[in-house]
């Protein structure tokens, strides 16, 4: 099949599709997640499929203009395996010649060429922030500010400027590649390079916006940590890129611009550093963000975004670190309350506020609205998106909550938190095999991240697979700083494996640790549902709902408790929070 500059060929192999125009791979339509080096990788194999690739060639097609050590090309074979589920010994796909390089061997057809598409529309990459000091601590600072600087960005007109999503280009961060290779790499026409210096008090922010074709300088800045010196960053970097397309910028969307950061710049660090520890997810990293949250609003007491974390740490702390729900929901009602009060044209005020509805208020069609309205405000906003699907998915609908899930992994395609949670959504519609592809996914981005090998571990139980959930059961014990949602599985595993002594003693052990603090009362009725104690489970879902406990959610869409909702007593407490099971 011929090619033109003008299209690029889309290749088939057994399950999987690889658009090379729109740089993706897709397993039966969804897209796997892969960095850019990984899919530079896979294209230099298939286009020389069959052939013995050489790892010196493949070195030199992936990272034209750098050297780099052997092992980043191992790492991105790696992640290339992973992504291609070729598991180990099988080699569906790539064969390892030890000592010369590697064969594709997959059986390919080239069935399309892509459109290249052309578009008004701005494609606009801003690529990791380089921190130029010498103290490493300060890479939470280089990383806040390009995700601040893309949040901001995407909000100046939409409809013409688009970004390339923070995990996407978080690949390059050190990268040595041509503004023209990047470009092309991620579809995007403009590229903003930006660094950080911080000498004692001083900080140094400078950025160039970059044509891609030509690698052209457009605009170039610098600004020192003046207390509006981010602002007026931001400020002028969306001006230079609105001209680029001849646009005519909205005030409103500048004034937004303008207030989504506060004047105080020892605050925005603050902030950057909660949003830094807020990602990790675990009940350390809740606390520790949550005090940066928290020093921020000293500093401004109207800092929209530092109410928003406090308010998203609050809600989600129940979850993620078995907090009580009655002890934090009064101060993420308060918290996501100030957010809105000082900016309710913010799309993450908005997201703050059906956060907490959803998970606290149990409030879902409260939830629904301010997530649509977070939407509206940034359709660009993964997290609303993400939210969406869960939300559908408690409710039970499941033709809502796939679409919803699968357009924030599309927004933002390596947050490994987007991949873990469609694994929940497939889980609910029981859809196991679904639930550990998504699980894996996660952990392929991030082989640490307790959520993932968590959904493994119940998709694996429900499998079959009893070998695969003990071992992610115990790799999520191993991340996840002790949530007893790890502890549970592992005692409702045993029970079902007829080990009932150990799973009496994971029930002492969490019945114990219930006298010293909140243990949220749906794990222990799990284990007792695995060892068919319908009144222990029935005492405990009553115990859950005096308590709110915001497991009791989950309990109408899992499957393992099919029979125990059957029960009348467990069927009161599910039906007075209006908690329907799925048909």
């Amino acid at each position: 099949m011929d090619q033109n500059a003008d299209a690029a060929p889309v290749y088939e192999f057994g399950e999987f599709r690889l658009e090379t125009a729109r740089r993706r791979l897709l397993h039966r339509n969804e897209t796997v997640p892969l960095t850019a080096k990984a899919l530079d990788t896979l294209l230099a194999l298939i286009g020389r499929r069959g052939e013995l690739v050489s790892k010196d060639e493949l070195m030199r097609a992936v990272w034209p203009e750098t050297v780099v050590e052997e092992n980043n090309l191992n790492q991105h074979i790696g992640a290339l395996r992973r992504g291609l589920q070729d598991r180990y010994g099988e080699n569906r796909y790539i064969v390892t010649m030890p000592g010369r390089g590697y064969r594709f061997v997959g059986d390919v057809s080239v069935v399309a060429a892509e459109a290249r598409a052309d578009s008004n529309r701005l494609i606009v990459a801003v690529l990791p922030f380089a921190n130029l000091g010498d103290d490493p601590g300060n890479e939470y600072l280089a990383d806040g500010l390009t995700e601040e600087t893309i949040a901001a960005l995407g909000q100046i007109d939409p409809e013409h400027i688009g970004l390339i999503s923070r995990s996407s280009v978080m690949g390059y961060k050190n990268a040595r590649e041509s503004a023209a290779r990047i470009g092309r790499e991620l579809g995007a026409g403009y590229l903003v390079e930006g660094s950080l210096r911080c000498e004692s008090n001083r900080r140094r922010v400078m950025a160039t916006l970059v044509r891609a074709r030509d690698q052209t300088s457009i605009w170039t800045a610098s600004f020192d940590s003046e207390p509006t010196s981010v602002l007026e960053f931001q400020r002028e970097l969306g001006s230079a890129i609105a001209q680029q397309v001849r646009l005519r910028l909205d005030p409103r969307r500048l004034a937004a611009l303008v207030r989504r950061q506060p004047s105080n710049v020892q605050a925005f660090d603050a902030y950057l550093r909660g949003r830094h520890r807020w990602h990790q997810l675990t009940p350390i990293s809740t606390r520790k963000a949550l005090e940066h949250f928290a020093e921020a609003t000293r500093l401004d007491a109207d800092y929209a975004l530092a109410w928003s974390g406090i308010a998203d740490a609050y809600s989600a702390m129940p979850v993620t670190g078995d907090a009580p729900p009655k002890a934090v929901s009064p101060r993420a009602t308060e918290a996501s309350e100030r957010a809105v009060q000082a900016q309710p044209h913010l799309a993450e005020a908005q997201g703050s506020i059906g956060f907490r509805k959803f998970w606290l208020d149990w409030d879902w069609p409260g939830a629904e609205a301010a997530f649509r309205l977070a939407i509206e405000l940034d359709p660009a906003y993964s997290f609303a998106f993400r939210m969406l699907g869960l939300l559908h998915s408690h409710r039970g609908e499941v033709h809502e909550s796939l679409p919803a899930m699968r357009q924030a992994r599309e927004l933002d395609p390596l947050l490994p938190v987007h991949h873990a949670l469609s694994a929940q959504v497939a889980y609910a519609a029981r859809d196991y095999g679904l639930a550990s592809q998504f699980a894996r996914q996660a952990l392929a981005i991030d082989p640490e991240f307790w959520i993932g090998h968590f959904q493994l571990a119940q998709a694996s139980i429900q499998l079959g697979a009893d070998e695969l959930a003990q071992a992610s059961i115990a790799d999520a014990a191993r991340t996840s700083g002790g949530n007893s949602k790890v502890v549970a599985l592992r005692g409702y595993l045993y029970a079902r494996q007829g080990r009932e002594a150990d799973a009496r003693r994971v029930l002492d052990t969490l019945t114990a640790l219930a006298c010293e603090r909140y243990v949220p009362p749906c794990m222990i009725a799990l284990v007792h549902l695995g060892l068919g104690d319908i009144d222990g489970v029935a005492r405990c879902v009553e115990e859950a709902g005096e308590a709110r406990d915001v497991h009791l959610m989950f309990l109408p869409v899992d499957e393992k408790w099919d029979e125990a909702r059957r029960d009348p007593r467990i069927a009161a407490v599910l039906r007075s929070f209006g908690f329907v099971a799925n048909a």
